[in-house]
Protein backbone atom coordinates (compact mmCIF):
# COMPACT_ATOMS: atom_id res chain seq x y z
CA UNK A 1 0.00 0.00 0.00
CA UNK A 2 2.76 2.61 0.82
CA UNK A 3 4.50 2.03 -2.31
CA UNK A 4 0.94 2.13 -4.29
CA UNK A 5 0.58 5.94 -2.51
CA UNK A 6 4.13 7.14 -2.99
CA UNK A 7 2.99 6.34 -7.68
CA UNK A 8 -0.28 8.08 -6.86
CA UNK A 9 1.42 11.42 -5.22
CA UNK A 10 4.39 11.04 -8.05
CA UNK A 11 1.74 10.90 -10.65
CA UNK A 12 0.07 13.76 -9.27
CA UNK A 13 2.79 16.20 -8.68
CA UNK A 14 4.11 15.56 -12.67
CA UNK A 15 0.28 16.04 -13.76
CA UNK A 16 0.66 19.77 -11.50
CA UNK A 17 3.68 20.42 -12.57
CA UNK A 18 2.74 19.84 -16.20
CA UNK A 19 -0.30 22.40 -16.27
CA UNK A 20 1.34 25.15 -14.60
CA UNK A 21 5.14 25.48 -13.80
CA UNK A 22 6.16 28.25 -11.20
CA UNK A 23 9.42 30.00 -10.32
CA UNK A 24 9.79 32.37 -7.56
CA UNK A 25 6.08 32.41 -6.28
CA UNK A 26 3.74 34.65 -9.01
CA UNK A 27 6.67 36.23 -11.00
CA UNK A 28 6.46 33.17 -13.61
CA UNK A 29 4.09 30.86 -14.59
CA UNK A 30 3.03 28.59 -17.62
CA UNK A 31 0.03 26.86 -18.83
CA UNK A 32 0.44 24.05 -21.27
CA UNK A 33 -3.66 23.06 -21.37
CA UNK A 34 -5.67 24.60 -18.27
CA UNK A 35 -6.77 21.75 -16.30
CA UNK A 36 -6.51 22.35 -12.76
CA UNK A 37 -5.11 25.86 -13.65
CA UNK A 38 -7.57 27.53 -10.88
CA UNK A 39 -8.14 30.61 -12.99
CA UNK A 40 -10.60 32.89 -12.36
CA UNK A 41 -13.38 33.19 -14.83
CA UNK A 42 -16.03 35.20 -15.47
CA UNK A 43 -19.03 35.85 -18.14
CA UNK A 44 -19.42 32.19 -20.42
CA UNK A 45 -15.52 31.60 -20.14
CA UNK A 46 -14.98 28.31 -19.13
CA UNK A 47 -12.48 25.34 -18.81
CA UNK A 48 -13.32 22.69 -21.47
CA UNK A 49 -12.84 18.73 -20.36
CA UNK A 50 -9.44 18.80 -22.71
CA UNK A 51 -8.10 21.72 -21.15
CA UNK A 52 -8.87 24.62 -23.44
CA UNK A 53 -9.48 27.85 -22.04
CA UNK A 54 -12.96 28.52 -24.11
CA UNK A 55 -13.66 32.32 -23.58
CA UNK A 56 -16.90 33.14 -25.58
CA UNK A 57 -18.54 29.82 -26.61
CA UNK A 58 -20.72 30.93 -30.05
CA UNK A 59 -23.38 32.85 -28.39
CA UNK A 60 -24.71 36.43 -29.21
CA UNK A 61 -23.75 39.77 -26.75
CA UNK A 62 -21.04 38.32 -25.09
CA UNK A 63 -18.08 39.39 -23.17
CA UNK A 64 -15.98 37.17 -20.73
CA UNK A 65 -12.61 37.38 -18.93
CA UNK A 66 -9.85 34.72 -17.17
CA UNK A 67 -7.55 36.38 -14.82
CA UNK A 68 -4.58 34.42 -13.37
CA UNK A 69 -5.39 34.12 -9.70
CA UNK A 70 -3.44 36.29 -8.42
CA UNK A 71 -2.72 39.23 -8.90
CA UNK A 72 1.60 40.20 -9.98
CA UNK A 73 4.07 43.31 -8.49
CA UNK A 74 4.90 44.95 -11.68
CA UNK A 75 6.90 47.90 -9.67
CA UNK A 76 9.61 46.72 -7.33
CA UNK A 77 8.65 49.89 -5.30
CA UNK A 78 5.39 51.72 -4.73
CA UNK A 79 6.34 54.23 -6.84
CA UNK A 80 9.36 52.93 -9.43
CA UNK A 81 9.67 51.77 -12.13
CA UNK A 82 7.89 48.92 -14.10
CA UNK A 83 9.63 45.70 -14.12
CA UNK A 84 10.49 43.90 -17.51
CA UNK A 85 8.54 41.36 -18.62
CA UNK A 86 7.53 38.98 -21.58
CA UNK A 87 4.63 36.50 -22.27
CA UNK A 88 3.30 34.59 -24.47
CA UNK A 89 -0.08 32.22 -25.36
CA UNK A 90 -1.14 29.97 -27.74
CA UNK A 91 -5.07 30.74 -29.52
CA UNK A 92 -7.63 30.09 -31.83
CA UNK A 93 -10.58 31.52 -33.17
CA UNK A 94 -13.28 29.48 -35.05
CA UNK A 95 -16.37 31.72 -36.62
CA UNK A 96 -19.30 30.14 -38.55
CA UNK A 97 -18.59 31.98 -41.35
CA UNK A 98 -14.73 32.74 -42.58
CA UNK A 99 -15.53 36.35 -43.32
CA UNK A 100 -17.49 37.31 -40.13
CA UNK A 101 -16.96 36.84 -36.84
CA UNK A 102 -17.30 37.92 -33.43
CA UNK A 103 -15.01 41.09 -32.32
CA UNK A 104 -11.28 39.11 -31.30
CA UNK A 105 -9.81 38.86 -27.97
CA UNK A 106 -7.25 40.65 -26.12
CA UNK A 107 -4.56 40.04 -23.53
CA UNK A 108 -4.42 42.69 -20.48
CA UNK A 109 -2.95 44.25 -17.89
CA UNK A 110 -5.52 45.65 -15.59
CA UNK A 111 -5.50 47.42 -11.83
CA UNK A 112 -8.63 44.78 -11.09
CA UNK A 113 -10.54 42.09 -12.28
CA UNK A 114 -14.01 43.96 -12.25
CA UNK A 115 -14.84 44.60 -15.95
CA UNK A 116 -18.77 45.04 -15.05
CA UNK A 117 -19.28 48.32 -16.83
CA UNK A 118 -17.15 47.16 -19.75
CA UNK A 119 -19.02 46.37 -22.97
CA UNK A 120 -18.93 43.48 -25.56
CA UNK A 121 -18.52 43.92 -29.27
CA UNK A 122 -16.13 46.08 -30.49
CA UNK A 123 -15.41 47.39 -26.47
CA UNK A 124 -13.81 43.92 -26.32
CA UNK A 125 -15.36 43.52 -22.38
CA UNK A 126 -12.48 45.96 -21.68
CA UNK A 127 -14.25 49.57 -21.66
CA UNK A 128 -17.11 51.64 -22.56
CA UNK A 129 -18.39 54.51 -24.91
CA UNK A 130 -17.11 56.52 -22.39
CA UNK A 131 -13.87 55.52 -20.45
CA UNK A 132 -12.35 54.54 -23.80
CA UNK A 133 -9.19 56.43 -23.50
CA UNK A 134 -9.68 57.80 -20.16
CA UNK A 135 -5.98 57.38 -18.57
CA UNK A 136 -7.77 56.20 -15.38
CA UNK A 137 -7.82 52.97 -16.88
CA UNK A 138 -4.65 52.04 -16.53
CA UNK A 139 -4.97 48.94 -18.89
CA UNK A 140 -2.05 47.42 -21.02
CA UNK A 141 -3.83 45.30 -23.86
CA UNK A 142 -2.72 43.62 -27.16
CA UNK A 143 -5.94 43.37 -29.13
CA UNK A 144 -6.49 40.55 -31.82
CA UNK A 145 -9.18 42.08 -33.57
CA UNK A 146 -11.01 40.05 -36.23
CA UNK A 147 -14.32 42.81 -37.31
CA UNK A 148 -13.65 46.14 -39.30
CA UNK A 149 -15.32 49.18 -36.97
CA UNK A 150 -15.12 52.40 -38.91
CA UNK A 151 -14.84 53.77 -35.14
CA UNK A 152 -11.92 52.17 -34.58
CA UNK A 153 -9.96 50.14 -36.77
CA UNK A 154 -10.05 47.94 -39.60
CA UNK A 155 -10.13 44.00 -39.18
CA UNK A 156 -7.33 41.52 -38.80
CA UNK A 157 -5.03 43.31 -36.77
CA UNK A 158 -2.66 43.20 -34.14
CA UNK A 159 -2.75 46.09 -31.53
CA UNK A 160 -0.59 47.93 -28.83
CA UNK A 161 -3.91 49.47 -26.58
CA UNK A 162 -2.83 51.92 -23.51
CA UNK A 163 -6.09 52.86 -21.97
CA UNK A 164 -7.80 52.98 -25.93
CA UNK A 165 -8.70 50.90 -28.14
CA UNK A 166 -7.77 53.21 -30.80
CA UNK A 167 -4.17 51.38 -30.48
CA UNK A 168 -0.76 53.01 -29.94
CA UNK A 169 0.65 50.56 -32.96
CA UNK A 170 -1.16 47.58 -34.95
CA UNK A 171 -0.36 45.96 -37.54
CA UNK A 172 -2.01 43.68 -40.22
CA UNK A 173 -2.07 40.11 -38.48
CA UNK A 174 1.31 38.35 -39.39
CA UNK A 175 4.84 37.53 -38.95
CA UNK A 176 7.93 38.66 -40.91
CA UNK A 177 9.93 35.14 -42.19
CA UNK A 178 13.09 34.89 -40.93
CA UNK A 179 14.25 33.42 -44.32
CA UNK A 180 12.84 35.31 -47.06
CA UNK A 181 12.51 38.75 -44.27
CA UNK A 182 8.91 38.77 -46.65
CA UNK A 183 5.57 39.54 -44.49
CA UNK A 184 3.41 37.01 -44.81
CA UNK A 185 -0.08 37.34 -43.66
CA UNK A 186 -2.35 35.23 -41.06
CA UNK A 187 -5.80 35.53 -41.28
CA UNK A 188 -7.24 35.36 -37.62
CA UNK A 189 -10.52 33.74 -38.19
CA UNK A 190 -9.13 31.30 -40.16
CA UNK A 191 -9.99 28.18 -37.59
CA UNK A 192 -5.96 27.52 -37.29
CA UNK A 193 -3.54 27.86 -33.87
CA UNK A 194 -1.17 30.90 -33.72
CA UNK A 195 1.26 31.60 -31.12
CA UNK A 196 1.87 35.73 -30.05
CA UNK A 197 4.84 36.79 -27.63
CA UNK A 198 4.96 40.29 -25.60
CA UNK A 199 8.07 41.47 -24.58
CA UNK A 200 8.76 44.82 -22.43
CA UNK A 201 12.26 45.82 -21.69
CA UNK A 202 11.67 48.14 -18.86
CA UNK A 203 15.49 50.06 -19.23
CA UNK A 204 14.60 50.95 -23.23
CA UNK A 205 10.38 50.94 -21.91
CA UNK A 206 10.27 49.25 -25.48
CA UNK A 207 7.58 46.63 -26.52
CA UNK A 208 7.72 43.89 -28.94
CA UNK A 209 5.30 42.26 -30.30
CA UNK A 210 5.28 38.89 -32.48
CA UNK A 211 2.95 36.41 -33.81
CA UNK A 212 3.60 33.00 -35.83
CA UNK A 213 1.83 29.96 -36.56
CA UNK A 214 1.33 27.64 -34.32
CA UNK A 215 4.62 25.42 -34.07
CA UNK A 216 7.03 27.97 -36.00
CA UNK A 217 9.79 28.90 -34.03
CA UNK A 218 9.75 32.85 -32.63
CA UNK A 219 10.26 34.74 -35.33
CA UNK A 220 13.52 37.46 -35.07
CA UNK A 221 12.05 40.27 -36.50
CA UNK A 222 9.04 41.58 -34.21
CA UNK A 223 5.39 42.46 -35.85
CA UNK A 224 5.12 45.42 -34.14
CA UNK A 225 8.38 47.29 -32.17
CA UNK A 226 7.54 50.82 -30.13
CA UNK A 227 8.48 52.42 -27.12
CA UNK A 228 6.29 53.63 -24.39
CA UNK A 229 6.84 53.78 -20.98
CA UNK A 230 4.44 51.78 -19.08
CA UNK A 231 5.64 52.71 -15.41
CA UNK A 232 2.84 55.59 -15.61
CA UNK A 233 0.28 53.04 -16.96
CA UNK A 234 0.27 50.24 -14.82
CA UNK A 235 -0.44 49.68 -11.15
CA UNK A 236 1.32 47.15 -8.34
CA UNK A 237 -0.47 44.69 -8.34
CA UNK A 238 -1.87 44.59 -11.05
CA UNK A 239 -4.37 41.28 -12.85
CA UNK A 240 -3.32 39.73 -15.77
CA UNK A 241 -5.09 37.44 -17.91
CA UNK A 242 -7.85 37.69 -21.08
CA UNK A 243 -10.97 38.88 -22.36
CA UNK A 244 -13.07 38.57 -25.46
CA UNK A 245 -16.43 39.46 -26.58
CA UNK A 246 -19.23 38.77 -29.48
CA UNK A 247 -21.70 41.30 -31.06
CA UNK A 248 -24.49 40.12 -33.56
CA UNK A 249 -22.21 37.61 -35.13
CA UNK A 250 -20.57 34.75 -33.11
CA UNK A 251 -17.39 33.41 -32.88
CA UNK A 252 -15.63 30.67 -30.03
CA UNK A 253 -12.39 32.02 -28.83
CA UNK A 254 -9.75 29.52 -27.43
CA UNK A 255 -6.83 29.73 -25.25
CA UNK A 256 -4.65 26.67 -25.41
CA UNK A 257 -1.48 27.68 -23.66
CA UNK A 258 -0.04 31.02 -21.83
CA UNK A 259 3.24 31.72 -20.00
CA UNK A 260 4.40 35.07 -18.45
CA UNK A 261 7.81 36.14 -16.97
CA UNK A 262 9.02 39.02 -14.80
CA UNK A 263 12.51 39.76 -15.52
CA UNK A 264 12.65 36.28 -16.98
CA UNK A 265 11.87 35.29 -20.36
CA UNK A 266 8.60 33.45 -20.58
CA UNK A 267 8.59 29.56 -19.95
CA UNK A 268 8.42 27.71 -23.60
CA UNK A 269 4.82 26.51 -23.85
CA UNK A 270 5.26 22.55 -24.31
CA UNK A 271 3.28 22.60 -27.69
CA UNK A 272 3.33 18.56 -27.59
CA UNK A 273 0.67 18.94 -24.16
CA UNK A 274 -1.23 21.42 -25.96
CA UNK A 275 -5.50 20.32 -26.25
CA UNK A 276 -6.85 19.85 -29.28
CA UNK A 277 -9.33 22.35 -30.54
CA UNK A 278 -13.34 20.34 -31.58
CA UNK A 279 -14.23 20.40 -34.92
CA UNK A 280 -14.19 23.50 -37.12
CA UNK A 281 -16.97 25.53 -35.79
CA UNK A 282 -19.11 22.82 -34.41
CA UNK A 283 -20.36 24.63 -31.76
CA UNK A 284 -20.92 28.04 -33.26
CA UNK A 285 -22.55 26.58 -36.39
CA UNK A 286 -25.20 24.67 -33.99
CA UNK A 287 -25.29 28.04 -32.63
CA UNK A 288 -26.20 29.84 -35.77
CA UNK A 289 -28.66 27.44 -36.80
CA UNK A 290 -30.49 27.96 -33.47
CA UNK A 291 -30.76 31.22 -34.60
CA UNK A 292 -31.53 31.59 -38.43
CA UNK A 293 -33.85 28.37 -38.33
CA UNK A 294 -36.24 29.56 -36.86
CA UNK A 295 -36.81 32.60 -38.98
CA UNK A 296 -38.09 30.27 -42.54
CA UNK A 297 -39.62 27.61 -39.52
CA UNK A 298 -42.17 30.69 -38.88
CA UNK A 299 -42.64 32.60 -41.79
CA UNK A 300 -42.83 29.67 -44.00
CA UNK A 301 -45.76 28.31 -42.40
CA UNK A 302 -47.36 31.85 -42.50
CA UNK A 303 -46.82 32.31 -45.71
CA UNK A 304 -47.92 28.68 -46.89
CA UNK A 305 -51.60 29.27 -44.54
CA UNK A 306 -52.45 32.94 -45.71
CA UNK A 307 -51.94 31.86 -49.33
CA UNK A 308 -54.22 28.71 -49.16
CA UNK A 309 -56.61 30.71 -47.26
CA UNK A 310 -56.42 33.37 -49.84
CA UNK A 311 -57.37 30.83 -52.00
CA UNK A 312 -59.88 29.12 -50.42
CA UNK A 313 -61.59 32.30 -49.73
CA UNK A 314 -61.55 33.54 -53.71
CA UNK A 315 -62.99 29.78 -54.79
CA UNK A 316 -66.01 30.21 -52.18
CA UNK A 317 -66.31 33.43 -53.37
CA UNK A 318 -66.49 31.73 -57.27
CA UNK A 319 -69.07 29.75 -55.91
CA UNK A 320 -71.19 31.54 -54.39
CA UNK A 321 -71.30 34.05 -57.18
CA UNK A 322 -71.93 30.62 -59.75
CA UNK A 323 -74.75 29.73 -57.74
CA UNK A 324 -76.63 32.98 -57.93
CA UNK A 325 -75.95 33.26 -61.66
CA UNK A 326 -77.61 29.99 -62.35
CA UNK A 327 -80.73 30.46 -60.19
CA UNK A 328 -80.76 33.62 -61.96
Amino acid sequence: MPSKRIVFFSLLMGLSLAVCITDGGDDQFGYSGFNGSNLTLDGAANITPSGLLELTNGTVWQKVHAFHPTPLRFHRTPNGTVQSFSLSFVFAILSTYPDLSGHGLAFFIAPNNNFSGAYPTQYLGLFNDQNNGATSNHIFAIELDTIKNHDLQDENHIGIDINNLHSLESHDAGYYDDKSAIFQRLVLTSHKVMQVWVDYDAEATQINVTMAPFRVAKPVRPLISTTYNLSMVLTSPAYVGFSSSTGTVTAQHYVLGWSFGMNTPAPPIDTTKLPQLPRLGQKAQSKALQITLPVPIVVFPFVAGTTICLLVRKNLRYAELHEDWEAE
